[in-house]
């Protein structure tokens, strides 16, 4: 499973970037704003730390607006995908991208059948978002599965995207519900390498070696 990275701070993308283990990044407006940057600088900045690839959301909420936004971003770098929301206009638009051969992210996915038009639309990704589910008493990673079962029934070439991901739990649950990626916040990441019991481990090691007084180098 693919690994992305859920932000737009640079610097945090730079150091996690270098552990060789991030497949691409997603973005929204909401990171956007809260970033202060200028969008279009920002992407290009994103596109130029990572080589897989990086969703950049278009504001506009018609079919032609999300069009215009969607091929300017595209003109940002190669690796950009467009992210759309998952609405009729957001679907024309998508198909429209598909024609044209711009990768698009559906987002904003909380049903199965909203995923089927996504992925009849020519989705590149389709972003399910798990944790909102979890938060409203459904069961996010159900949808995950389902997903799954729709477009390995007819072949569909649509990825599926985990988002709104909240744990390593999330994570772990994702792959084994066969999501192709996930998207993930910077601190769960980081989250991932760890357990009390490889640290206990470790610090066990570490304590015998030192007695032995040797030195490998």
């Amino acid at each position: 499973m693919q690994l992305f990275l859920d932000t737009t701070d640079t610097a945090v993308l730079k150091d996690l970037a270098a552990t060789g283990l991030v497949d691409g990044v997603t973005t929204n407006p909401s990171l956007i704003a809260k970033s202060g940057r200028n969008m279009l600088e920002e992407i290009a900045e994103i596109c130029a730390l990572v080589d897989g690839p990086v969703s950049a959301e278009v504001a506009a909420t018609e079919a032609e607006a999300m069009l215009a936004e969607g091929r300017k971003l595209a003109g940002v770098a190669p690796n950009v995908v467009v992210k759309v929301p998952l609405t009729r206009n957001g679907l024309v638009a998508t198909r429209e991208f598909s024609a044209e051969g711009i990768q698009t992210n559906v987002t904003l996915c909380f049903s199965a059948a909203q995923a089927l038009l996504a992925a009849k639309s020519g989705a590149t990704y389709i972003s399910p978002f798990v944790g909102r589910l979890d938060d409203h008493g459904a069961a996010g990673m159900d949808l995950i599965t389902e997903i799954r079962a729709i477009y390995d029934n007819y072949d569909f070439d649509t990825e599926i995207l985990a988002a709104s991901i909240r744990t390593p739990a999330h994570v772990t649950e994702a792959a084994l519900s066969g999501a192709d990626c996930a998207t993930i916040p910077p601190d769960v990441f980081l989250a991932l390498f760890k357990h009390p019991l490889t640290e206990r481990g470790l610090q066990q090691f570490m304590a015998d070696w030192a007695k032995t007084g040797q030195s490998i180098l």
